[in-house]
């Protein structure tokens, strides 16, 4: 009677299970939330996209490294997942051939690929997926990491501003060892014959500094070239800074020419000429000029022996003769430019219109 008793209660028991277990099925199938193991989840409605991780640390990489990286999503939904646009926030990231259409219960893929060669330390990419999922049309995936130099240098590119009569100019480079052997560097070498470079060691085997000069006389305009020094590292031999130098002229004149209207001048035209003196010494500006008649004009001193102003105004009916040469003076205290030009040009006048073929020409009008 015992073990009949026993057996009685466990069915019992196992029935109140069993329909616990049903009614918990039923329920979480109705609701469309039901995981079984091995299967995508699938619900009713549109397409859904959902990422098995939509953000990716790679951890740390060697500069220079190309990360590469596949995004897996699932399409939970229930209707054909369309992916339109896969968009990189910069030139650096860009995005393969990814998984344009995916079934409901489907998974697709979005191959991402990150060269690091322009970066250092801490970097984060954003990738912008487009679908035709309506609860999130956009969705924005992440790639983080950071990236590590064997050696940093800073700048890497190094920029002088000089002027042409500058007796040199110079700008240090920040050269730091990040790897636990010590680093031997040898001697700089410049490519280009108008950069000198020394290097100075603040802490032997770790720390450095480059102070690369300019050696004059430079043209005005961009002089150009590269300081080497090969390196005891195995990660990088070589260390390469590119230098420009951009050499301004002692003065510069805004604009180099004045343009004017059709001869002749149908109205009075203004001109405003700018002169920025950018040697050492200060400038003085005097008589200003036009060889042609009936212009007017006004210097004026913006900043002292600094800045100037030429106001110009050119009367209604003024016309350059064919052939004719005419320009602004000014007399300059420089002693490399005493005198200060700038050509005034017009366009001619405009040509007669051409009469089509067979056009009579026109007739007198008779006198009454």
């Amino acid at each position: 009677m015992g073990a009949q008793e026993g057996f009685m209660k466990g069915a019992a028991a196992t029935g109140i299970i069993a329909t616990v277990a049903l009614s918990t099925l039923a329920t979480e199938t109705n609701r469309g939330t039901l995981s079984i193991p091995g299967s995508a989840v699938t619900g009713g409605g549109g397409p859904r996209m959902q990422f098995a991780a939509p953000i990716y640390d790679f951890g740390r990489v060697k500069s220079g490294e190309v990360v590469k990286y596949t995004y897996v999503f699932t399409n939970v939904g229930g209707a054909m997942l369309q992916v339109s646009n896969v968009q990189v926030s910069c030139g650096c990231t860009t995005a393969g051939e990814w998984s344009r259409q995916v079934e409901p219960g489907k998974t697709g893929n979005i191959p991402i690929q990150f060269n690091s060669a322009s970066f250092n330390g801490q970097v984060g990419k954003a990738i912008t997926v487009t679908c035709n999922d309506t609860n999130q049309p956009a969705v924005v995936l992440q790639m983080k990491g950071t990236i590590w130099k064997p050696v940093d240098i800073t700048p890497q590119f190094a920029v002088l501003n000089v002027t042409a009569e500058s007796a040199s100019t110079s700008t240090t480079v920040r050269i730091l060892n990040n790897e636990e052997a010590p680093l031997t560097l040898s001697a700089p070498a410049s490519s280009n014959p108008a950069f000198a470079a020394e290097l100075r060691t603040n802490q032997p085997g770790k720390e450095f500094q480059l102070i690369i000069k300019t050696v004059p006389p430079l043209p005005a305009g961009n002089t150009q070239g590269q300081v080497s020094m090969k390196t005891s590292s195995t990660n990088m031999p070589v260390i390469n800074v590119s230098v420009l130098a951009n050499v301004q002229p002692v003065i510069t004149v805004m604009p180099p020419q004045i343009g004017l209207g059709a001869a002749p001048l149908a109205n009075a035209t203004a001109a405003v000429v700018s002169i920025r003196n950018n040697g050492t010494d200060t400038l003085a500006l005097s008589e200003p000029a036009v060889n042609a008649k009936g212009v007017g004009m006004q210097l004026k001193e913006v900043e002292a022996g600094r800045s100037f102003t030429l106001a110009l105004n050119f009367p209604a009916g003024f016309e350059i003769a064919q052939g004719e040469w005419v320009e602004l003076s000014v007399r300059s205290s420089h002693p490399q430019l005493p005198s200060i030009k700038v050509p005034v040009v017009q366009a001619g006048r405009p040509a007669p219109p051409i009469m089509p073929l067979g056009t009579p020409a026109a007739q007198p009008t008779a006198k009454q």
